[in-house]
């Protein structure tokens, strides 16, 4: 008998510490493949129109190093520590002082947090690490749509396809004949709604990447969670537009990310309805 049998925190807690690794990663994702994808897209619009290729730097998720975003100095294995880096300077670059945003421990902890509770309901399971990662994605997707208006394919569909997987496993307490149906009515709900939004206004109410997060969602959540999802997803974003412009941050008929309100009502809906529904 192991540690991890005798103390039932032993598993949250190596859960949480591999969910601070993660975070950080999620927090590199999160700045650099948006820039991935407009370098991809310059190469692809020089390409179209006969242009000569755009020299641009190698930008991937491993070159160039870690670096501070003012200054541009590679950063120390010392300054890469999960939340203790950010604490130990006191929210700062460690070589020209520039604040760093709150955001990177705040990151770190939240997916610390989830790999933990994962761990907590589930144990060392497959359940376990499938809902942990759903949920790393879900937050990247949300953070990258609030920072770029954008919901990258490399993202969203692995997603999808991650969650009929799962179900047809049985690592989720989830039909595939529910999850495939999920995926099918999430795309085809917001399409249907963009289709008849477009038709009388002439106008672009929502992009694909929508249509492809609550496919998503729906691939792990099943179709009966699609109405809630919508509901508590619309009203979120209702009241986060109010408040937007009441302070005098958003104007009128400006677009709004709708990302991070599905990927809210998601995780509303996953944690008020009975845990054991779902398999955690």
């Amino acid at each position: 008998m192991d540690v991890f049998d005798t103390l039932p925190w032993a598993w949250p807690l190596a859960a949480g510490l591999v969910g601070l690794q993660i975070g950080s990663f999620i927090n590199l994702l999160v700045w650099r493949l948006p820039q991935m994808m407009q370098h991809q897209w310059q190469r692809e619009f020089a390409l179209a129109h006969q242009q000569q290729d755009p020299a641009l730097p190698v930008f991937n998720l491993a070159m160039p190093r870690s670096h501070c975003t003012t200054c541009h100095t590679p950063l120390r294995v010392r300054d890469l520590v999960p939340v203790l880096s950010y604490l130990w300077l006191k929210g700062r670059c460690g070589f020209c002082e520039a604040k760093v945003s709150w955001r990177y421990p705040l990151v770190e902890t939240v997916v610390a947090l989830l790999w933990a509770a994962c761990a907590w309901y589930a144990g060392m399971s497959a359940t376990a690490l499938a809902w942990a990662l759903c949920a790393t994605v879900l937050i990247a997707l949300a953070l990258i749509d609030a920072d770029t208006m954008l919901l990258p394919d490399s993202l969203t569909l692995p997603l999808m396809w991650g969650g009929m997987l799962c179900a047809s496993l049985g690592w989720i307490q989830l039909s595939l004949e529910q999850s495939v149906w999920g995926a099918a009515l999430g795309y085809g709900l917001l399409w249907s709604v963009q289709a008849v939004f477009g038709w009388f206004t002439g106008k672009q109410g929502m992009g694909e990447g929508d249509f492809k997060l609550l496919a998503a969602l729906g691939a792990w959540l099943g179709w009966t969670a699609l109405p809630t999802l919508v509901l508590l997803a619309s009203v979120s974003g209702v009241v986060f537009a109010i408040y937007k412009r009441l302070k005098g941050r958003m104007k009128a008929g400006e677009p709004l990310p709708f990302g991070p309100h599905l990927v809210l009502g998601a995780g509303l809906f996953k944690v008020f309805l009975p845990l054991n529904m779902l398999g955690i």
